[in-house]
């Protein structure tokens, strides 16, 4: 008989939350997987993987940020301008692609990243 542990990952402290300028993205390696992080003008700290799953492309971090008719914020990569939602990672242009959304703490002005399990 084997026994199976779940384990929830670390949190990785990134950087100070004052270093990501507001409503533009940064790249950022967590455990060796790169993730694109974006601070709104509201304080909160997004991270979703930044490989765009159109392209293959890491580069979501440059992609522009903008919001839904909703006032969900989103993420259109650079390259052929699919958007990814900050909130669940799905794609509103195409139903077949998503990225995957990590969790995002800030405490004592660090900002940390536990990565989502992967996808």
């Amino acid at each position: 008989m084997s026994v199976v542990e779940h384990r929830r990952a670390a949190a990785v402290a990134v950087c100070p939350v004052e270093r990501l300028d507001v409503e533009r993205g940064v790249a950022a390696l967590v455990d060796g997987r790169q993730v694109a992080l974006f601070r709104l003008a509201d304080g909160t700290v997004h991270a979703l993987d930044h490989r765009d799953p159109a392209t293959g492309a890491n580069v979501l971090a440059r992609g522009l940020l903008g919001t839904t008719a909703d006032g969900d914020w989103y993420v259109a990569s650079p390259l052929h301008k699919h958007r990814y939602s900050l909130l669940d990672g799905r794609c509103l242009s195409d139903p077949d692609l998503a990225v995957a959304v990590h969790e995002v703490t800030v405490v004592d002005g660090v900002v940390a990243v536990t990565l989502a399990r992967s996808s």
